[in-house]
């Protein structure tokens, strides 16, 4: 996510989107697995950088996300961490061959655009903290999930 220093209708985040089994587009953060050696912060701003094409840093830890999937016939428990970068530089680019279509998206989109719930709690936790960094307020009135 970028933009802190400027106005918030500016700021956006890189989504990823993936073609599910029945033909939806569905867009998410980008995430990925740990490398050997590698911080869960480290492999934040790589995996960024491969699914998007964009390289950031990170500023704040957002979360973590638990979930359980089948694969080849045998459940699987995965972990993903997630955190809130500033865009250092890069172009979008959908080259991963696991990622359909990257965009840069309005943060007052992502409650509608992401996918999943647990994203949108994530996003929303972004958008709080965006807020303070840049120095504004949330209007308690405003819906938690619109960044």
């Amino acid at each position: 996510m970028d933009g802190l220093d400027g106005p918030p209708a500016q700021r956006c985040a890189a989504l990823i989107g993936r073609t599910d089994r029945r033909g939806r587009l569905l867009w998410s953060l980008p995430k990925g697995h740990i490398e050997q050696g590698e911080t869960a912060e480290q492999t934040a701003m790589r995996e960024v950088a491969e699914e998007t094409g964009i390289q950031g840093s990170v500023l704040a830890s957002l979360g973590s996300i638990d979930y359980w999937f089948v694969t080849e016939g045998r459940r699987v428990h995965k972990t993903v961490h997630h955190y809130l970068l500033r865009f250092l530089g890069g172009e979008l680019s959908d080259e991963d061959v696991e990622v359909t279509e990257v965009a840069w998206v309005p943060l007052s989109e992502l409650n509608s655009r992401l996918a999943y719930a647990d994203e949108r709690k994530l996003a929303a936790i972004a958008s709080r903290l965006i807020d303070g960094m840049s120095g504004e307020t949330n209007d308690p009135e405003t819906p938690v999930g619109k960044q």
